[in-house]
């Protein structure tokens, strides 16, 4: 290993330490990223010659351009997902597309609004993604439980069911995204094979809770309030419900009729659904328009949280440039010699460690790891990149700073970071633990 590779190496893990150390050093993770994408390209452009063969005399600028590009293109498709999808979401939100949720929920027994918030958070957050969801539900329980002992149980199950739900959907987490968008599995395959791993590290923490959880609430749901959306009709808040959620479920089924990037189908839905709304908003009263630009999706894009999608953006590039100086590739050989290619060892240790660092980064790496075979369980839907998807997003439930869900619920409810370890992490471990078994077990005996 050179020096030049030793200090890239050195970057890339000093700006992860200030990342998982964020609450510390009050530093913005997403300028942190940004500086390691930045910092570990310099050093790469010292001597690209080592790692690119073409990169020789004048070819070299030109030869570290076209790699550049190249994972620029691949990290793109991510971000401008994302990008859509978040607008999708909070466009739906603000027109009281979600006051069904609320409806839903209506219960005076703490067992049965527990076992009703872990069912429609796990639906939701396939759907939508785990942390939209989670910040809807949290709302909607703050409306709904005034105890504070009783709601940070109800919280802690929202950040263990918004996890599992996420990970069995091609678009309910971040991680799931970027194995979709890189081909590594399909749609059909991880809904398939991960959905009852997923929903059995849900239920066993969710049995688990619900033993701490007796009598009713002191106030029913029929208290909370509605989210106004006053200047459309309720059927009009109805089109845009089933646009924008009917149309994050078609995202999947588009890529397999079209086979076209799944950012493609995200950006038809938005076109559509942006269409509808002007058209709506557009027919209203001239004194009504002042309210109307606030729900407008030109106003629902200077919303959307810039510094989630430039760390994505930094994070991205820095491990793309750990696997262009191959880096990932000898880690990838080093773990499969260490565990003698046990893929249940490999993704079960990334999946603890994503309750530790940010998941990220970490399924990022294992993409650049790892080649693709044409059969096997490195190929498309193996039995690795399934596992992946499954550990790294399941995994994040056994610590509050383990996934952003958990971040954000931590922020909402105040949850401090030793109530959570003490009254939840073994919890979340043991429904992770059963959800690996129940996956050896299907692809054991019915695969």
């Amino acid at each position: 290993m050179t020096t030049l590779t030793i200090a890239i190496i050195v970057v890339f893990v000093l700006g992860y330490a200030c990342i998982a150390l964020e609450s510390v050093t009050k530093v913005n993770k997403a300028a942190i990223a940004l500086l390691m994408f930045v910092g570990c390209w310099t050093l790469f452009m010292i001597d690209p010659g080592q790692y690119i063969s073409t990169a020789i005399g004048d070819q070299t600028a030109l030869a570290v351009s076209e790699v550049i590009e190249k994972h620029l293109g691949s990290t793109s498709t991510t971000l401008f997902f994302l990008m859509g999808a978040m607008t999708i979401v909070e466009l739906v939100d603000q027109n009281g597309g979600f006051n069904f949720v609320r409806d839903t929920l209506q219960t005076k027994s703490k067992k049965a609004l527990l076992w009703r918030i872990a069912f429609m958070t796990f639906i939701l957050s396939a759907i939508l993604d785990n942390l939209t969801t989670s910040i809807v539900m949290i709302m909607i329980l703050r409306k709904l439980v005034s105890d504070k002992n009783d709601r940070l149980i109800y919280a802690a199950l929202v950040v263990i069911a918004a996890n599992s739900g996420g990970a069995f959907s091609p678009i309910g987490d971040v991680t799931t995204i970027m194995l979709w968008n890189k081909g590594l599995v399909t749609a059909a395959g991880v809904i398939t094979e991960i959905f009852i791993p997923s929903l059995i590290s849900m239920v066993v923490p969710a049995w688990i809770l619900s033993l701490q959880l007796k009598g009713e609430l002191t106030f029913t749901a029929k208290q909370a309030q509605t989210v106004q959306a006053s200047l459309l009709t309720e059927r009009q808040r109805k089109v845009i419900f089933f646009l924008g959620v009917g149309g994050l479920i078609f995202v999947p089924i588009f890529k397999s009729i079209t086979h076209l990037p799944p950012f493609v189908g995200i950006l038809l839905v938005l076109g559509i659904l942006w269409t509808v709304t002007e058209i709506f908003y557009g027919n209203l009263k001239e004194k009504e328009e002042k309210g109307a630009m606030q729900k407008r999706v030109t106003n629902m894009l200077s919303r959307i949280d810039m510094s989630t999608i430039l760390f994505f953006l930094g994070i991205l590039m820095a491990v793309a440039c750990l696997e262009t100086i191959g880096v990932l590739t000898a880690l990838g050989k080093g773990l499969d010699v260490a565990f003698e290619g046990n893929h249940y060892l490999v993704t079960g240790i990334i999946g603890v460690l994503s309750s530790i660092v940010d998941n990220v980064p970490l399924v990022a790496g294992c993409m650049g790891m790892y080649p693709v075979a044409a059969i096997g369980d490195m190929a498309v839907d193996g039995i690795f990149w399934q596992l992946l998807a499954y550990c790294a997003g399941v995994g994040g439930s056994m610590l509050i700073i383990g996934s952003a869900a958990g971040v954000v619920v931590m922020g909402l409810e105040k949850i401090t970071f030793g109530w959570y370890m003490k009254k939840i992490t073994w919890v979340a471990f043991v429904g992770y633990i059963l959800g690996i078994i129940s996956y050896w077990i299907i692809r054991t005996y019915l695969f």
